[in-house]
């Protein structure tokens, strides 16, 4: 196997390890907060309304929002440890 074949095998290593981080705290956050873990963390409040009520309707908006901030900063850090990055730098 040549050396580009390797990179681009741990590149894409490297890509899925990302994602499924990042499916696993989409998964916490909406299915998790709003609907498994409601229950116990409904007994906080957030203003004037339960943790699991505001998860399940705002709280998740925000954890998406972050998370695709997330994923853009480490795809980009991931393009340019593996050389394929499309050269503009930021």
């Amino acid at each position: 196997m040549s050396a580009q074949e390797e990179n681009a095998k741990r590149y894409w290593r490297a890509n899925l390890r990302l994602l499924a981080g990042c499916l696993l705290v989409w998964f916490l956050i909406s299915f998790g907060g709003g609907i498994l873990f409601a229950d116990p963390l409904n007994r906080f409040q957030l203003g004037a309304y339960p943790l699991g009520f505001w998860f399940a309707t705002q709280g998740s908006i925000y954890g998406f929002v972050a998370l695709i901030f997330f994923y853009a900063w480490r795809m980009r850090a991931i393009d340019r440890r593996y050389g394929v990055h499309d050269g503009e730098e930021r």
